[in-house]
């Protein structure tokens, strides 16, 4: 099922954001037993490089990522770390 999840955050961020650098890392595992993962989602760490975040200060840039999983958060996604860069800084 978490390589399902990981498939689902991958298109939507390609899609939405056409990534450079695009690295899904679930750490779902580390987490089992916690309150939070009963309901079934997922812990990521996204980490990506994209020309959409030039410009842009660290809460504009965490919100187009949260923008293009916004239909699988709370569902299919618990918990989601962000390190967002655009290509200057990577």
């Amino acid at each position: 099922m978490s390589e399902d999840r990981s498939a689902m955050i991958r298109t939507r961020l390609v899609e939405a954001l056409n990534p450079e650098v695009l690295e899904i890392i679930d750490e779902s595992a580390k987490h089992a037993g916690h309150a939070g993962a009963a309901s079934g989602g997922g812990h990521f760490i996204v980490q990506i490089v994209s020309a959409a975040f030039e410009g842009k200060n660290l809460i504009q840039r965490h919100r187009l990522v949260y923008d293009a999983v916004d239909d699988i958060m709370h569902t299919e996604i618990h918990a989601l770390s962000i390190q967002a860069k655009a290509p200057d800084e990577s």
